[in-house]
Formats: structure tokens, C-alpha cells, sequence
């Protein structure tokens, strides 16, 4: 190498050697620089954390880099302007959809609440002491979680003759209120409103008991009165024979009881336990006969009360008579059609002794719906006695 190419190679080194000690004075400068900007932050997402190290100046400049665009509703722990520092602890959540039916209403919320509870209290929605809720307080929060709230309402329950007791429920319909209180229905119960009535708030529930029983009752049936002609008996005086004695009939009936109360009654069947028996009295017909004095008629004269008389006549086998012939003491025309009038007995009493203008002698023993004041009516042998006798004005004598 000659003394040129020396003094080139020499140049060259002395040139070379300062270039790259300021390169490497600008690397390791460069490479403190870059040491000291950067700073370890524990970021916490949505419950998960790590470490992050980041040369981010601004809690912004971190979430940009993180590709994290924050929402409306989320939650984040700093301003976006705080400046980040080295051990720095940042929390981001992101705001879920929940949506909540409270009754009729439903309303949907974005939230970052961790539990429900939490998220009830944020949004100030209040559960009563009977309300009902979907999903337990301490659960966690999902995003599209459905919450549903019941609400109470309060009603009264009368069940039967118990004092009536009010109740708070979520059920919909009357039936589910019962069942939910352990309230049973027999067969014949029935329930104000009906059953299938959705529950309202202060509606009123009663829960009517309907029984049926049977019931036993015995009646006493009353006897009759039969009159028969005795011609050893004096006419004008009576006589019983039989004295007579009510019957006894067991009647049987349906009883509809609603809460103790009977409300319907209907006769099922009847039976005779005993048969009345009949009053016999004995009527007398026989006619003493006295000797005529002298200087009199041998017609017997009628004293007493004279009455003037519209009258008319029937028989006990007309067409409007109930055919069994007794009148209303229970005299028997049948057998004793002669001397019998119907009267008034304000006016003639019955069992009164009359002289009927032509007519004859008769007892008041009947009475009729048309016999009003001073009418009589007079019993003949045949309907076409009855029809040929009319209506006419007579003289009645009470014979004393």
C-alpha cells in the first residue's frame, strides 16, 4: 500500500468512527426516552383485568388505542382527559339492555348495575311486600335480561259465615285466588263473582256454602164432621157418638241451606201415618106429636123473630158443588136432604131452628160465597126441585 492509499484509509476511519457514535447516542438516547414515556395500567373490562402498557398521554388516547368506543350509557372510572400514570387502575363497562314488564307497562333500560337489586335501586323501582319478581334480586345482570314484576293487589275474601279477611295477591282470575288460599268448593258451593272473573283491586270475593238436607216434619190432619138422622133422637137436639180424632201425615222435603240460611224448600213425597176419624153426631128427627086444646088448631103455631128473606135453592149434586155432599158444618145431604138452608151467620147463626114460608121447618147447617145478609138458600131433594123453586121473597121465623 503506498503512502496515498494510507492517507485515504486513515481519513476514512476518522470520519466513520465519530458517525457512528451518534448513532448510537441517538439509539440509546431514543431507547431511554422511550422507557420513560410508557406506563403499566391495570384496565378493567367489563369484570375481566389485565395489564396494559401503554405510552397513551389521555384516559381517551388508552381507549382509542384499545379500540374501545364508549357509549352513552357506559361506565368508566376517569374523565377521558386524566392524564395516565404507571400503575394506574382504569374500569370500563359496557351498559346492557334490560328490559322490565311491570304489570300492563313495559319499559326497557341500558344499564351497568352488576345485580338486579342494584339495578332496582338505580332506576328507583319499588317492590311492595307482596309484589312478585321474576328473577331474585341477587342475580346477576345479563344483557337482554327480561324482568317481569306482579304487582299485589289487595281484595276481600268472605268464605262462608267467617268474618270476611282482606288479601293481597298477584293471581289473574277468582279460582286462583282459592286455589292459592287453599280455599275448596264442594259440588254445590258457588262463588260471587264467578270463578273465571279476573282479580281487580278491591274486589270483593264471597264464597257462598249451598247444602242440601232433608227434612222430616209431621203435619196433623184435621178430622171431619159426618151429621146422620136419628128418629130416636128428639128433632132439634144432637148427640155425638164418635168424638173424632185428627190423622198425623210425615211429610218429606228438600232444604236448600246457602251459609245457614234455608232459601228454597220443595216436598219431595208424603205419607199417611195415622187416619183422622170421623166426629159421628147424631141428628134427631123424631116428632113428638101433642093433643090439640080446645078451642085450637091442631097446627102447632110458630113464634119468634120473623125475618123477610130473598130466596133461592140448590141441591148437593149441582154442577159448581164439590159432589160430596157435606155442608159447611159437615152435614150430609146425601143422606138428609130435607130442611137444611145455607145462611149468613151474621145474621142467623148456624144450628138456628127455622120456619122457612112455604118451605117448612129447617136448621141453619150450610153457608155459601153468595149468601150475604138477609139471604138464604134452601136444600132441595134434586137439582130440578132446586131450579123449579127460583127466587123468591119469604118469611123466615126463628123458632124459639
Amino acid at each position: 500500500m503506498n503512502l496515498k492509499s494510507k492517507l485515504l484509509s486513515g481519513l476514512k476511519h476518522k470520519v466513520f468512527m465519530p458517525i457512528v457514535t451518534v448513532l448510537l447516542l441517538l439509539v440509546v438516547v431514543g431507547f431511554t426516552w422511550l422507557e420513560v414515556t410508557k406506563a403499566d395500567v391495570e384496565f378493567t373490562h367489563n369484570g375481566e383485568t389485565e395489564t396494559v402498557v401503554t405510552r397513551a398521554q389521555t384516559v381517551e388516547a388508552l381507549l382509542e388505542e384499545l379500540e374501545i368506543q364508549l357509549g352513552n350509557d357506559d361506565y368508566l372510572s376517569h374523565e377521558l382527559t386524566t392524564e395516565i400514570t404507571s400503575d394506574m387502575s382504569i374500569e370500563y363497562k359496557e351498559a346492557v339492555e334490560v328490559v322490565v314488564n311491570d304489570d300492563a307497562q313495559t319499559t326497557t333500560y341500558m344499564t351497568t348495575a352488576d345485580t338486579v337489586g342494584e339495578f332496582l335501586q338505580e332506576e328507583a323501582i319499588t317492590l311492595q311486600s307482596h309484589d312478585v319478581l321474576s328473577v331474585d334480586e341477587a342475580a346477576a345482570i345479563e344483557d337482554k335480561l327480561t324482568l317481569d314484576i306482579n304487582r299485589a293487589v289487595k281484595v276481600t275474601v268472605t268464605d262462608g259465615t267467617n268474618e270476611s279477611e282482606e288479601v293481597y295477591t298477584t293471581e289473574e282470575t277468582v279460582k286462583d285466588l282459592l286455589d292459592e288460599a287453599a280455599i275448596e268448593l264442594s259440588e254445590l258451593d258457588r262463588v260471587e263473582p264467578s270463578v273465571d272473573e279476573a282479580i281487580k283491586e278491591d274486589m270483593a270475593i264471597s264464597v257462598i256454602r249451598v247444602e242440601e238436607v232433608t227434612d222430616v216434619v209431621e203435619e196433623a190432619v184435621a178430622f171431619s164432621t159426618v151429621r146422620r138422622n136419628d128418629s130416636s133422637i128428639t128433632k132439634g137436639k144432637e148427640e155425638v157418638i164418635e168424638a173424632g180424632s185428627n190423622g198425623l201425615i210425615e211429610k218429606r222435603y228438600t232444604v236448600v241451606m246457602e251459609n245457614g240460611k234455608e232459601v228454597s224448600r220443595e216436598l219431595e213425597s208424603e205419607e199417611v201415618k195415622k187416619e183422622a176419624s170421623q166426629r159421628i153426631v147424631a141428628v134427631g128427627t123424631k116428632v113428638i106429636q101433642q093433643a090439640p086444646s080446645r078451642g085450637t088448631s091442631s097446627r102447632k103455631a110458630v113464634s119468634g123473630k120473623t125475618i123477610t128473606m130473598e130466596a133461592t135453592a140448590y141441591n148437593w149434586n149441582c154442577a159448581t158443588c164439590d159432589g160430596r155432599g157435606l155442608t159447611a158444618t159437615g152435614y150430609n145431604l146425601k143422606a138428609n136432604p130435607d130442611g137444611v138452608i145455607a145462611v149468613d151467620p151474621s145474621v142467623i147463626p148456624l144450628g138456628t131452628r127455622v120456619y122457612v114460608e112455604g118451605y117448612g121447618y129447617a136448621v141453619a147447617r150450610d153457608t155459601g160465597g153468595a149468601i150475604k145478609g138477609n139471604k138464604i138458600d134452601l136444600h132441595m131433594r134434586s137439582v130440578s126441585a132446586a131450579r123449579q123453586f127460583g127466587r123468591r121473597t119469604v118469611k123466615l121465623t126463628i123458632v124459639e
